[in-house]
């Protein structure tokens, strides 16, 4: 089957979607398929050192096609983006024809993906990811109507768990039986435990926050937690976004500079061994799609502080492989951390428990033969018909773009 996926964000930097893209479009070719990504990226440089850009990498067996976002760039131009999009799909389709096309995010990609397999007489199948379900619709009356076509559309929508699946009913009125559930996925021969685990080590508990910096993410949560965090303990920021200045501003005004570095990009080849130079992850998120930075957590062995947010509940439990706190409740994260750091025993069997889960659960092969039957299943199934045409109203997002 020749697959045609359609991804937005890179470098990976900017999201762990682009990692995500990268180890599906590996099982797909191990799985025998021919495949081509298609994917933006952001080519400005002031962009790109705040929010991640460049061009997709190269994968082994994929024919890799790069779209810069000329369009997001320019005033949060996304009709501009989609019609490119639009555009190389069908132009590639007609030198090699595609059986079926794979949206990631609902929109812009999914809405683009939908309009060029409805114009194909292709199958479509839209991963519907964080921002389409927290914020993408609440901006506007043209994304909330794309983002409904879509959920009503699509061949098949997949959906990282049944929490997520919940909140977008609620928000957007889909149908929960238009969901299948497939939930994120780790390499657990990349992200592997330290061999030295917990209270093994000397020295104070070395807290972990990865991914992107920004407050939604409840970064300047942890920072504004660490001063009431009782033991001995050092903390790490890693990662790049658009509050990494505000933390970095936050963290001296609370008088952390001595107790918190901020390590700013990390390559995806050098994250597993940060993973494994620390002893907690702190994830106090107020939403997720699903996460992969927690199951890259738990896959390397850290006891992870997280919170009772969509898109995490479906992979943690309180008390059992994690510790949970309500997103925003600084106070309540404190006292959590400090328990972590006091309780070697707790961090010791979170983190097995954590471990020994995310091997049998979220493993690659797995989910990745998973996406495939539903391939299968809707090879042959054209995109039924819909109204590709959007009202363009007002929108937020257009001044901050990165944000959708």
């Amino acid at each position: 089957m020749h697959v045609c996926f359609v991804s937005r964000r890179f470098f990976p930097a900017i999201s762990g979607m682009s990692i995500y893209a990268i180890n599906l479009l590996r099982q797909l070719v191990a799985g025998g398929h021919d495949v081509t990504m298609v994917s933006q990226y952001y080519g400005d440089p002031v962009r790109a050192l705040v929010y991640g850009g460049g061009p997709p990498p190269p994968v082994p067996g994929v024919q890799v096609i790069g779209l810069e976002a000329v369009g997001e760039q320019d005033g949060g131009d996304f009709e501009r983006d989609i019609d490119a999009i639009v555009a190389t799909i069908v132009r590639e389709h007609a030198v090699r024809a595609f059986d079926v096309l794979h949206a990631q995010y609902g929109y812009p990609t999914g809405w683009a993906a939908m309009i060029a397999a409805a114009r194909l007489g292709l199958p479509c199948v839209v991963s519907i990811q964080g921002g389409d379900g927290h914020w993408v619709g609440s901006c506007c009356e043209t994304h909330r109507l794309a983002m409904v076509r879509v959920l009503d559309h699509a061949g098949a929508l997949l959906i990282g768990g049944a929490s997520f699946a919940g909140e977008v009913h609620d928000r957007l009125g889909t149908a929960r039986d238009r969901f299948t559930i497939v939930p994120g996925a780790v390499d657990t021969g990349h992200f592997t435990p330290a061999i030295d685990q917990g209270d093994a080590r000397d020295g104070p508990v070395r807290l972990f926050y990865h991914g992107r910096v920004d407050r939604r993410k409840g970064v300047l949560d942890f920072l504004h937690a660490l001063p009431r965090v009782t033991g001995d303990w050092r903390a790490t920021i890693s990662g790049i976004g658009p509050d990494v200045e505000p933390a970095r501003a936050l963290a001296a005004t609370l008088g952390l500079d001595d107790r918190v570095a901020f390590t700013g990009y990390a390559d995806y080849d050098a994250v597993p061994a940060l993973y494994r130079a620390h002893d907690v992850f702190v994830s106090p998120t107020y939403a997720e799609g699903f996460s992969n930075t927690i199951l890259e957590a738990m896959a390397s062995g850290l006891a992870v502080l997280s919170c009772h947010a969509v898109g995490v509940v479906d992979c943690l439990r309180d008390g059992d492989n994690g510790l949970l706190t309500e997103p925003g409740d600084v106070p309540a994260q404190a006292a959590a951390l400090s328990r972590l750091i006091a309780e070697p025993d707790l961090r010791r069997r979170l983190a097995t428990t954590a471990l020994a889960e995310c091997r049998r659960v979220y493993s690659w092969d797995a989910v990745g033969r998973q996406i495939m039957v539903i391939y299968a299943d809707l090879h042959g199934r054209p995109q039924p018909a819909f109204d590709t045409v959007l009202p363009l109203a007002p929108c937020r997002f257009r001044l901050e773009p990165h944000l959708l």
